[in-house]
Formats: C-alpha cells, sequence, structure tokens
C-alpha cells in the first residue's frame, strides 16, 4: 500500500510553450527488494564525481536497512524504480559504518573554507563529539531532473511523523542538528546569456551570471540554517570555453533540528501541490 497519492501537474518544453501533463505520484516506504540501484544512482547524481569515494553502496544498505523512516516517490507502484527519496540517517548511530565515516570525512573537509561552520562539525562529528548527546542527521534527499518540487513538502511531513513516531518507540531519531547536503550549478556571464537566448519566458529570473540550485526548495532550507557553504567537487573535468554541461558544485548546509516544524510548514505555503 502507498503512504500517499497525489496529482502533480508538470510544465515542461524545451521549446519553451508550456504543455501540463497530469501525474500521479505515490509515497511508499522504501523498499529493499526493489529500490538498491535506483538509490544508489540517485546517490551518484547527488555527489557526482566525489560519488566514488562515498561508499555509496553502504549507504544505499543503509537507507533501506530503516524501512520506516524515509519516504520513495513513484509512478508504478510499489514494484517499480523511485523517482525520488528523502531519509534521515544518524551520524552517530552508525558512525562505525563506512559510508558515515567517508559522508563525516567528506563533510570537514568541503568546511575547511568556512571556519566557523569546519569548527562547529569538529565539535558535533570529532570522536568526542559523536559520544555526546547532540546527535546529528544526514537529510539525505534527491530526484530526477524533471520531477516537480511539489513532491518535496509531502515526504518532509512524512520524514517529521516518522520521526517523532520513532521517538515514541524509543529509536535513536532525536537530533540536536540536521546536516543537508544538495546540489548547484554556475554561470558565467556567456552561459546564462545563451540560456536565455534558448528559452526567454522559462529562465528569465536565472539568466544571469551566479550561483544557483537545482532543488528550489534549498533557498528556504538556507534559511534555517545557521552554516551553509557551496563547494567544488574534488574530481571533476577541467572545463574550458569550449566545454559542454553545467559547471556543478555541491551546498552544505547546516539547521537546528529544532527548526525543521517551521521548515516544514514554509515549504507546505511556498511549493502547495496544484489543487
Amino acid at each position: 500500500m502507498s503512504k500517499r497519492r497525489t496529482k502533480q501537474m508538470e510544465e515542461d518544453d524545451d521549446d519553451g510553450d508550456d504543455s501540463l501533463v497530469n501525474v500521479d505520484f505515490e509515497f511508499f516506504d522504501p523498499n529493499p527488494e526493489v529500490d538498491y540501484l535506483a538509490i544508489k544512482r540517485l546517490s551518484t547524481q547527488l555527489f557526482q564525481g566525489d560519488a566514488e569515494a562515498l561508499e555509496l553502496q553502504d549507504l544505499a544498505d543503509l537507507i533501506l536497512g530503516q524501512p520506516l523512516v524515509g519516504t520513495t516517490v513513484k509512478c508504478d507502484g510499489k514494484e517499480s524504480d523511485p523517482y525520488a527519496f528523502l531519509t534521515v540517517l544518524n551520524m552517530h548511530v552508525h558512525q562505525k559504518r563506512p559510508s558515515i565515516k567517508a559522508l563525516i570525512d567528506y563533510a570537514s573537509s568541503k568546511t575547511v573554507a568556512d571556519p566557523d561552520f569546519h569548527a562547529t562539525l569538529q565539535t558535533l562529528l570529532s570522536p568526542a563529539g559523536l559520544q555526546s548527546q547532540n546527535h546529528v542527521g544526514f537529510v539525505y534527499s534527491e530526484r530526477l531532473i524533471n520531477m516537480p518540487v511539489q513532491v518535496v513538502p509531502p515526504m518532509y511531513r512524512m520524514l517529521s511523523d516518522e520521526i517523532q513516531w520513532a521517538l515514541d518507540d524509543n529509536e535513536p531519531y532525536r537530533f540536536s542538528h540536521l546536516l543537508f547536503i544538495s546540489r548547484i550549478y554556475r554561470l558565467s556571464s556567456e552561459e546564462a546569456a545563451e540560456l536565455q537566448a534558448r528559452s526567454p519566458r522559462k529562465q528569465q529570473e536565472n539568466a544571469t551570471a551566479g550561483v544557483f540550485s537545482f532543488h528550489p526548495e534549498d533557498e528556504y532550507i538556507q534559511k534555517f540554517a545557521t552554516h551553509s557553504i557551496d563547494y567544488s567537487f574534488s574530481n571533476v573535468q577541467p572545463r574550458d570555453k569550449d566545454s559542454f554541461g553545467l559547471d556543478t558544485g555541491g551546498r552544505m548546509m547546516l539547521v537546528p533540528a529544532a527548526n525543521l516544524p517551521q521548515l516544514i510548514t514554509t515549504l507546505n505555503e511556498v511549493f502547495a501541490p496544484p489543487s
């Protein structure tokens, strides 16, 4: 049985013309029988060239090992591949797992450029910090590029409920902080102008040089974060003026867990599904 079914309307056309497509999305618990490969693929999409060093096989096993916390989004029933997922992993409880060890090292290395953020993570995730009661939850989320952002608020509402149910059962989901890792892309002035020329109406807001997120909800997550940093991937092919594709990177955000309810309320207001 699905957790919930919702109908979304997608607008997308490369030539700039709007088209409406009705799509039924269903929300499911993670399914260890069928979701492993899809979650690994989405994880590779999230971490790009850095994925190989992050023990994604172990990470997928860890996600699917807690099937009562987290949500996948599918279109063709429980046995189909997920198009999106969201879950949270306790970085203290699972500190000895290869994937969590790799993530702790990764977060530490990518925040060096922000001494305050780096020091905060060192305090929370150092060997001494990992023995404290200030548990950090790694909020792990990714979706296919064309998935509408309106699937995000229901996933966060469900995650909040599941965390509370887990706490009611004395499971270790009481967090002091939540660590979000997402993706960004950078546009030069030339790339922005080319994008504007190809699709002037659709890309009007983004048609300037700068840094942008693949996930629209990141703008609001940042507002509830005490620390946020954009960084370059460690393993990426050098780009020159003739390179194809976007200049991508990562974004890391640290949010006090006490801010999660208000964040969820905000996401529901901003990204409400069409009526």
